[in-house]
């Protein structure tokens, strides 16, 4: 599920830098990184903690009906780093919902940028990468609770189960393609599993997340 509100925290609570790591490579969040992010709660709590896989940190994300995110409030120049890339897997889809209405807004795993528009905490737009249950892979459409999010789908209802796929993104050429603007700064990341509206049970996993300057392929898990 998304919100609107969630973004409220976004700006009221600024992670220091220490939580990632920079360099001329870019920005990367390790799995332990992103399980210290704060959490923002919808609906109970989605349970995120840092598991080993084939000697690799990975960050798992299980929801049993529950929502809630992974955040992390920070500005990030896209002239200096525009790809913004990861890895990610789930294990189970989520049968018989309308992902385009408010009762079947869930996600097996999203990954989603925000940008201020405004000084107001509620003036922020969103693009969701989001694993879709029955959408076709590379389908899009607004969130069915705000105009303001976008929704991508880079998986979709035929991709694998269980297995790795990583992800490249262009942010601003997708802001540019999904709401007409030219951006050139983010200020806001999060993650997260959900299946509160339809009360579903899956689990996520994310790795090598982080933003660079070319469209390198992250190195995924086998």
């Amino acid at each position: 599920m998304f919100h609107a509100p969630l973004y409220r925290p976004l700006l009221l609570a600024l992670l220091s830098l220490a939580t990632s790591s920079a360099s001329a490579a870019g920005i990367q969040f390790s799995a332990s990184d992103i399980a210290g992010w704060p959490t923002r709660s919808f609906e109970g709590e989605s349970q995120y903690r840092v598991i080993r896989e084939d000697g690799r940190q990975v960050l798992q994300a299980r929801s049993q009906g529950q929502a809630s995110a992974k955040y992390l409030e920070r500005d990030i120049n896209l002239n200096e780093t525009p790809y913004l890339h990861w890895c990610w897997k789930v294990d189970s889809r989520y049968a018989g919902i309308d992902e385009r209405s408010k009762s079947g807004d869930d996600y097996p795993a999203r990954l989603y940028v925000a940008r201020k528009t405004g000084l107001l905490p509620w003036q922020l737009e969103s693009v969701n990468y989001v694993w879709s249950s029955t959408q076709p892979q590379g389908s899009r459409w607004p969130n069915a609770f705000t105009e303001r999010a976008m929704l991508l789908a880079l998986q979709g209802a035929s991709s694998p189960l269980n297995e790795w796929r990583g992800e490249v993104r262009d942010i601003r050429a997708d802001f540019t393609s999904l709401f007409g603007e030219d951006v050139e700064e983010i200020n806001g990341l999060a993650l997260m599993s959900d299946g509160d509206n339809a009360g579903g049970d899956a689990v996520a996993h994310f790795t090598a997340v982080g933003l660079a300057a070319s469209p390198t392929p992250p190195n995924c898990p086998p």
